[in-house]
């Protein structure tokens, strides 16, 4: 690791960086003592001694002829995230009809196996259950009987879980594989708070056979079409070739986009706990943390989500946004055919309050029900059009406190860390700073300026907005990821200066 030039950085910000920087290497013997203010020894080191799992990722898959679901083997969870103590219910469905096993992973670091293996199931009875007939504005909610009921126990850690669906092979039959996925969440103060994009998940969801909010009929930008979390996940969500691994199918886009950075957090020992985006329409579990996490791919919020993590930051939460496209559609929930809530969605409208962006989505796709806030006046920067292309992450203030101990110069580059969507025109926020700036282009056309930012908060916080869906590719490359690509950019995988620089603001964050 290369030391900072303090000549290019005031003494004073110099040494606070320095700190930070020096206090890298420890971060996990840090993490596991008791804290001043009563947080208790930090589990996810604990965790992460436990023995990792040799065998967690899809080894056979098979996919329909459309690719878009895999009828041999899969299935969907009750809730989207449960707490300990929680009743859990997973559906199975096989055709033809088979018996399987699930084994249930935590998603982790684990000595770099990236999952470990915390109960096995079955064998279930299989059985062919129907698939739904569209209903109202293209909805598709499958109402099958539960195959297993768990309930969760009081040491599961807050996580990511993957639940492996295998069908039993009699004879000289083959077998097959699907996943299904949920997140454990808890209630205990944290340093981190890593909010899964589950909303964009399932928004572009397919299943059963192009069946998401952009497939209908009247155009794929509109508030026609309502997607269900009651239904499987299908082959990750094809976005026009961005991800290309049918060894995802079934768990929705967290092995693509975000369990790169869970990988990384776990591995440096961080103190980290995981949510849906359901799980911040109120803002008492952020304010327990003293970082926020928006990761990946994080376009679809409910605007009490909105409401939530601004109330976050005006209480001296730091907001690191490590993604793209976010904030991008109002997305109210409704509950489900049972009763259980936030299990429906629709695209409600633009975020973008007058700004030129939301103003033309509505008169190009509307009318909409809803209308957003301008999320610049949140994020730093905003959605803009194009919001698609790519391009490579080009440093603009090297001066800067989060770029301590990385060695770079002004216009340096992180190839391909900018896709394949992104934020620009940053907002007029006093304090403001543009870390990062190029242009993105659609294979040499359509070019559009993205902007990453930062400025401070109320209480000695602030908030970073990275500018890029792929950011966590620049951080590991776990076992069961795959690179995502387009035509446009590819990221390069773990880049050490973008760890530097996440290390550096989480550091600050956490101080």
């Amino acid at each position: 690791m290369s030391t900072p030039h303090e000549s290019s950085v005031p003494r004073r910000d110099f040494l606070r960086s320095a700190i930070a920087a020096g206090a890298l290497t420890s971060a996990a013997g840090a993490a596991s003592e008791a804290t001043a203010d009563g947080r208790t020894e930090n589990r996810i080191v604990a965790e992460n001694k436990r023995e990792g799992a040799l065998d967690w990722q899809l080894t056979r898959v098979r996919v329909d002829s459309g690719g878009f679901r895999s009828p041999w083997i899969e299935g969907f969870c009750s809730k989207q995230s449960v707490q300990a103590g929680d009743e859990i219910e997973f559906f199975v469905s096989s055709n033809p009809p088979r018996k399987c096993h699930l084994e249930i992973f935590r998603m982790g670091y684990y000595g770099g196996r990236g999952a470990r293996l915390v109960t096995t199931i079955g064998p279930l009875e299989g059985k062919t259950q129907p698939t739904p007939q569209p209903a109202e504005k293209n909805l598709h909610e499958c109402r099958w009987e539960a195959s297993t009921r768990l309930k969760i126990p009081a040491d599961w850690l807050s996580g990511v879980y993957l639940g492996r669906l295998t069908t039993v092979s009699e004879g000289n039959e083959a077998y097959w594989q699907s996943y299904v996925v949920f997140i454990v969440r808890d209630e205990r103060p944290a340093d981190i708070l890593f909010q899964c994009s589950d909303n964009t998940w399932q928004a572009y969801n397919t299943w059963p056979n192009k069946y998401s909010v952009y497939t209908h009929p009247k155009g794929g930008q509109g508030p026609w079409a309502d997607v269900s979390f009651d239904r499987p996940y299908g082959r990750e969500a094809q976005h026009s070739g961005v991800v290309n691994d049918p060894l995802t199918v079934g768990s929705g886009e967290f092995l693509p986009f975000e369990f790169p950075l869970a990988y990384w957090l776990e591995q440096h020992g961080y103190d980290v706990t995981y949510c849906s985006n359901s799980d911040l329409l109120s803002p008492d579990r952020g304010l327990k943390c003293k970082a926020f996490l928006s990761v990946g791919h994080d376009e679809y919020w409910d605007i009490r989500q909105f409401r939530s993590v601004e109330k976050m930051r005006d209480e001296g939460v730091n907001l690191l946004f490590l993604s793209g496209n976010t904030m991008c559609w109002v997305t109210p929930f409704r509950e489900g055919y049972t009763g259980q809530s936030n299990r429906i969605m629709f695209r409600g409208g633009p975020y973008g309050a007058e700004n030129d962006y939301a103003v033309g989505r509505e008169r190009d796709h509307g009318p909409f029900p809803h209308r957003g806030p301008d999320e610049g006046l949140l994020m730093g920067a905003r959605n803009i059009d194009p919001v698609n292309g790519g391009g490579d992450w080009i440093i603009t203030k090297p001066e800067h406190w989060m770029f301590a101990g990385t060695n770079v110069k002004q216009g340096d580059r992180i190839p391909g860390l900018i896709g394949w969507e992104y934020h620009g025109n940053p907002a007029d926020i006093p304090g403001l700073e543009v870390v990062a700036a190029g242009t993105a282009w659609q294979g040499g056309v359509n070019p559009q300026q993205w902007t990453a930012t930062i400025y401070p908060g109320p209480k000695g916080n602030y908030v970073f907005n990275a500018s890029t869906i792929f950011w966590a590719q620049g951080l590991s490359t776990p076992p069961g990821h795959v690179l995502p690509w387009s035509h446009w950019s590819r990221p390069h995988g773990p880049d050490p200066r973008v760890e530097q620089i996440t290390h550096n603001l989480l550091h600050r964050a956490l101080a």
